[in-house]
């Protein structure tokens, strides 16, 4: 009985990318939070307040990268430019009707601007905690060859689950 109860378990390894291309250095990455902007809806008919999501409007979201050394990779990043990103991931999903353990491929695509760059401590037989801040303005996640989510800031397309929220904006102003 194959997928009766898929058990997610883990993220098994990843690996990072810049530009398409070259393996970035060891680092650990924090993944950025999507945060809706959102309005204070209020009045007759109500009983109080709805902080009311406004559909492909988002705070800032940032990514961060977590350095075990000073080195060119996050130096490389400082460069006031965008940067592309790829983060491939395999997942680890126990299927408990077959008993087997299923991997599941995990792509994070990112195009950042350097927002900050923490150049860390120095102590001897140690990490640095060296740290880059970047600011996200395109996002999209894969899983499997499936796009799940996709913001992109600056061509109003704010895609999840299936359902594009910004389409019919585009529409209104004819784009």
């Amino acid at each position: 009985m194959a997928n009766v109860n898929i058990v997610r378990d883990k993220l098994v390894n990843f690996e990072v990318y810049i530009a398409g291309g070259r393996k970035l250095g060891m680092a650990d990455i924090t993944l950025p939070s999507i945060e809706y902007k959102t309005a204070t809806l209020s009045g007759a008919g109500i009983g109080g307040e709805i902080e009311m999501p406004t559909p492909g409007q988002t705070s800032s979201m940032e990514l961060e990268i977590n350095w075990r050394t000073i080195n060119d990779d996050n130096a490389a990043l400082l460069g006031v430019k965008a940067h592309d990103l790829e983060l491939r991931g395999a997942n680890e999903n126990y299927d408990a009707g077959t008993g087997e353990l299923i991997t599941e491929a995990v792509k994070i695509n990112v195009r950042t601007l350097p927002k900050k760059g923490d150049l860390g401590g120095l102590k001897p037989a140690d990490h640095t905690d060296t740290k880059s801040t970047l600011e996200v303005i395109y996002f999209k996640e894969t899983i499997d060859g499936k796009r799940q989510i996709e913001i992109d800031k600056l061509n109003y397309i704010h895609y999840v689950n299936g359902v594009d929220y910004l389409e019919g904006v585009r529409r209104a102003l004819g784009l």
